[in-house]
């Protein structure tokens, strides 16, 4: 494929160009940080002041995308919930990413409410804060009150952020056509990742989206007076305005301010990983970002949830799954748990099964080893997705998704308690998860499922199978093979047939002295070794930077 073919490249040429400047200026830190000399250490300067090439590689590719602007600060943030690509170490530091963008202008913002609402700002809210609370890549948010006197925030999107965050998706695009051809970057599918990204960018660009979100967690929460959901207003919002209930509380990330309120911090861990664990193993819908800056401590030791754009859903079939690698886990089998990442995940062609099994047993008999008050789920899920990452296999979004979930969940459970153990709250859901896989009720319903399947192939078999007969009757009946990498084989073969051919022609020349001779040598046959012994130097050199021949010679 030719880079001419890739249209991105032709269009939004000064965005192009402004994000190969940023690229270059942090790989040139690199490069400085390396071999250059410590005082020029301190040359390139990031936005903040502080001297790149001083820092580590993955706080200086945080920086450089949080430089690019909106679109790439929120590729950061979606490849932090995927260690199982980027690692853990790099997943960790994408997760300090923040987008603080600069607040349109009041007019701005009071022209786009008016738009999307249909009617003036006053006859709309009683009050309307013209400063915004708080200002994010995608939206900013405005303190407002109801003509019911109800206090509210209005999220707002960004003028013209739809337009930049199409430029910025064209490009990245672009950029993941380009990856594919690299073949150390295949194995990651960097045009599959970019097409997710695009999907979850189209989900934040959406309020309606993040509307019935709330709703559905009210819905589920309604009779749970341990968590409050905010209301949302229908009748004030749109895919461009959301308003919804001013929740009053204060964020688990602050400390100071929960000490001197004098609350519970141990029933508060206790009361959000509650509620986290029921959204995902009751209701199978879940928040997928539970921080401490998006956890509220609320009177009466209530727990209210805050930014309810990322979430995530578990469908019966992965139940299933989750409590068969549950069953595996408990059980110490290294081997009925590779098997099930293998069935979760898309593997290589070229993966050492037996390695993997290997490190699945080792990882198994160290945290199996654990006693329960010790056991350090946030560690044992981090390292999982680590080998995971190392083997190139490709899970699922959402099971990234539920994994980092649960790490953030204990991350914040732990932050009020440092004692606290999400493992013991998570017992009864696996004996329950357990017994619910084998119950007669879920075994008739998928012998159900199953018989629609047979009876749906039943349907179709018959004429299928008089499809193809009556193709082959015609002659019309082609089988197409696709042979994957068989034409630079065939390329390598019939070179290395060439210069050998014309090696051994240059020997003949050479014993016969072949006319004209210079300097008692045949010219012809000189000139035929020279070519011969240039293509199998080109042929050597292709086959080793393959690495296909230092693979033959391990084995």
């Amino acid at each position: 494929m030719k880079i001419s073919s890739i249209p991105q490249i032709y269009r939004h040429l000064g965005r192009w160009s402004e994000i190969f400047t940023v690229l270059s200026k942090y790989e040139l830190a690199n490069w400085v940080g390396r071999l250059g000399p410590d005082f020029a250490k301190d040359i390139l300067k990031a936005r903040g002041g502080a001297a790149i090439a001083r820092l580590p590689w993955e706080t200086r590719l945080r920086m450089a995308l949080a430089e690019l602007g909106p679109t790439f600060i929120k590729l950061g943030q979606v490849l932090s919930t995927r260690p199982d690509l980027v690692g853990v170490t790099l997943a960790e530091e994408f997760q300090h990413l923040q987008a603080n963008a600069p607040a349109d202008p009041p007019k701005t913002v009071k022209k786009m409410v008016e738009s999307e609402l249909g009617k003036p700002l006053d006859q709309l809210f009683a009050h309307f804060e013209p400063e915004a609370m708080a200002s994010a890549s995608i939206g900013q948010v405005h303190r407002a009150r109801l003509h019911s006197g109800e206090e509210a925030v209005v999220k707002v999107l960004h003028n013209d952020i739809e337009k930049k965050v199409s430029v910025d998706m064209d490009i990245l695009a672009g950029l993941a056509v380009m990856a594919e051809m690299v073949p150390e970057f295949r194995n990651y599918r960097p045009q599959a990742i970019a097409a997710e990204f695009q999907r979850s960018m189209r989900r934040e660009l959406d309020f309606g989206r993040e509307q019935r979100n709330i709703q559905q967690f009210a819905h589920d929460f309604r009779n749970d007076p341990t968590v409050h959901i905010p209301r949302t207003y229908p009748e004030l919002s749109s895919r461009r305005v959301l308003t919804m209930e001013l929740l009053e509380g204060i964020k688990l990330s602050e400390n100071g301010r929960l000490a001197e309120a004098h609350f519970d911090t141990d029933q508060l861990a206790r009361r959000g990983a509650a509620v986290c664990l029921k959204m995902i193993f009751e209701h199978g819908f879940f928040h997928a970002d539970p921080h401490p800056g998006n956890v509220l401590a609320m009177d009466g030791c209530r727990i209210g949830l805050l930014d309810f754009g990322m979430v995530g859903r578990i469908d019966e079939r992965m139940h299933e799954q989750v409590a068969e690698m549950l069953v595996a886990l408990s059980n110490l089998d290294a081997e009925h748990m590779t098997a099930m990442i293998l069935r979760l995940g898309s593997a290589p062609a070229n993966l050492d099964r037996s390695a993997l099994a290997l490190d699945v047993a080792d990882f198994l008999s160290y945290y199996g080893g654990q006693s329960l008050d010790k056991f350090d789920l946030g560690g044992a899920l981090n390292e999982m997705m680590e080998q995971v990452r190392r083997y190139r296999i490709m899970l699922p979004a959402r099971i990234v998704m539920l994994l980092k979930a649960l790490v953030t969940l204990e991350g914040t459970a732990r932050l009020l308690n440092p004692k606290f153990n999400l493992v013991e709250m998570i017992r009864p859901y696996r004996r329950k998860l357990i017994l619910q896989r084998f119950s007669p009720r879920r075994r008739l319903r998928k012998l159900h499922r199953l018989f629609s399947e047979l009876e749906h192939l039943l349907d179709i078999l018959p004429q299928g199978i008089a499809d193809v007969l009556d193709q082959m009757q015609s002659g019309r009946f082609d089988i197409h093979l696709d042979h994957r990498g068989l034409e630079p084989s065939v390329n390598r073969l019939v070179l290395g047939l060439l210069s050998s051919s014309l090696f051994v022609g240059a020997a003949l020349m050479l014993s016969f002295n072949v006319p004209p001779l210079m300097f008692g040598i045949s010219s012809p046959g000189a000139l035929a070794a020279v070519v011969s012994i240039a293509l199998g130097l080109r042929l050597w050199r292709a086959i080793n930077k393959s690495g296909r021949l230092d693979r033959w010679r391990r084995d």
